[in-house]
């Protein structure tokens, strides 16, 4: 897998794997393939939400402390 994925990218992904999983006609080795790298896009994609609702946080409190200077 490719590890320099965007978040769009590994989402689209983890949903066509997650297709082709509820299918359900994959022989067993491929699904279990499938699912080990589901776990990894899904994993890089919680990281990512993570990071941007950190982001989200810091620059929330940016603007809070800058209007309260502009305030003063």
């Amino acid at each position: 897998m490719e590890t320099k994925m965007s978040f769009e990218e590994a989402l689209a992904r983890l949903e066509k794997i997650a297709a082709e999983l509820e299918q359900g006609n994959l022989p067993l080795e491929q699904s279990l393939k499938y699912y080990e790298e589901g776990a990894a896009l899904a994993q890089l994609c919680s990281e990512a939400l993570k990071n941007a609702r950190q982001r989200v946080t810091e620059l929330s409190a940016e603007i809070s402390a800058a209007d309260r200077k502009t305030e003063e």
